[in-house]
C-alpha cells in the first residue's frame, strides 16, 4: 500500500522515468540511420561511439560523491536535463566529433538518472512494495517508448533529423526543468549511506550485471546498425521493431514484478 507521503515521490519518478526513456528511445531509433545516412559512419566509428556511450555508465559509481553536495532528487532531475540537451543537440552536430560530444552528454544524463532512480525507489518504498513499483516503472517505460516510437513514425515524413532530435530532446529537457522545481521528499525515511559498499555475498549479482551490460552493449552497438547499413532499414522500419518490442515489455514487466 502506497501512503500519502510516498505519492509525490511516485509521481516524480513516473514523470522522470517517462522523460528518460523517451529521450533514450528517440536517440536509439534515430542514431543508426542518422549516423549512416547523414554522417556516413562505418562499423569502427559506431564501436567507438558506443564505447564512449558507456563511459558515463562506468562513472556512475561517482554519483555517491555528487550526493554529498546535491540532494539526490535534484541530481536525478539535473540528469534528465543533461539527457534532453544531449539528445536535442545531436542533429545540430552531424559529424563524428559532434556525435561523440552529444552522446557523452546524453549518456551522462541517462546513466546518472538510472542510478538515482533505483536508489530513490528503494529508499521510499519498502521491500514488499518496491518490486511492484519497479514493475510499474518498467511498464511505464515501455509505454513511453511506444509513444516515442509512434511520434517518430508520424514525424519522420514531416521533419528532418535535426528537428526530430530537437523536438524529442526538448520534451525531455522541459520535464527535467519541471523536476528541478519539485521536492517530493519527506523526512520519515532512514538516511542512506553515502559511501561505496562492496560485499562478497553480492558477487553473483555483480557478475550478472557485468554480463548483462556486455550483452546489451553488443546488441545495441551492432544489431540495429547492421540492419540499417547492410539491409537498408528505414527509420520507420526500425521504429516498428522498437514499438513491437516495447509492446511485449509493457504487458510482461508488471507480471514479472508481481511474480517477484
Amino acid at each position: 500500500m502506497i501512503s500519502h507521503e510516498q505519492k509525490p515521490m511516485l509521481h516524480f519518478l513516473f514523470v522522470l522515468t517517462s522523460a528518460s526513456v523517451i529521450g533514450l528511445q528517440a536517440w536509439m531509433i534515430l542514431f543508426n540511420n542518422f549516423a549512416v545516412e547523414v554522417v556516413g559512419l562505418d562499423g569502427q566509428h559506431i564501436g567507438i561511439l558506443q564505447s564512449v556511450r558507456e563511459i558515463p555508465g562506468f562513472l556512475a559509481l561517482l554519483a555517491i560523491y555528487f550526493m554529498l553536495v546535491i540532494r539526490e532528487h535534484r541530481l536525478s532531475a539535473l540528469s534528465i536535463v543533461f539527457l534532453g540537451v544531449g539528445t536535442a543537440a545531436a542533429g545540430y552536430l552531424p559529424t563524428f566529433g559532434g556525435l561523440l560530444v552529444t552522446t557523452l552528454v546524453m549518456s551522462f544524463g541517462f546513466h546518472y538518472f538510472e542510478t538515482t532512480n533505483q536508489s530513490l525507489t528503494l529508499q521510499y518504498f519498502d521491500k514488499t512494495v518496491s518490486p511492484l513499483i519497479f514493475g510499474r516503472l518498467r511498464s511505464l517505460a515501455a509505454a513511453a517508448n511506444i509513444v516515442a516510437g509512434v511520434l517518430i513514425f508520424l514525424l519522420n515524413p514531416l521533419l528532418g533529423y535535426k528537428y526530430m532530435y530537437l523536438f524529442m530532446g526538448g520534451l525531455v529537457t522541459v520535464a527535467g526543468f519541471w523536476a528541478l522545481r519539485q521536492d517530493p521528499t519527506h523526512r520519515n525515511i532512514v538516511p542512506q549511506h553515502k559511501k561505496m559498499i562492496l560485499r562478497r555475498r553480492y558477487s553473483l549479482y555483480y557478475f550478472l550485471t557485468f554480463m548483462a551490460g556486455a550483452r546489451r552493449q553488443i546488441f545495441i552497438a551492432f544489431s540495429v546498425f547492421l540492419m540499417v547499413k547492410i539491409f537498408h532499414f528505414s527509420i520507420r522500419e526500425v521504429t516498428v521493431l522498437f514499438v513491437v518490442n516495447n509492446l511485449i515489455n509493457y504487458f510482461l514487466n508488471p507480471l514479472i514484478g508481481r511474480a517477484i
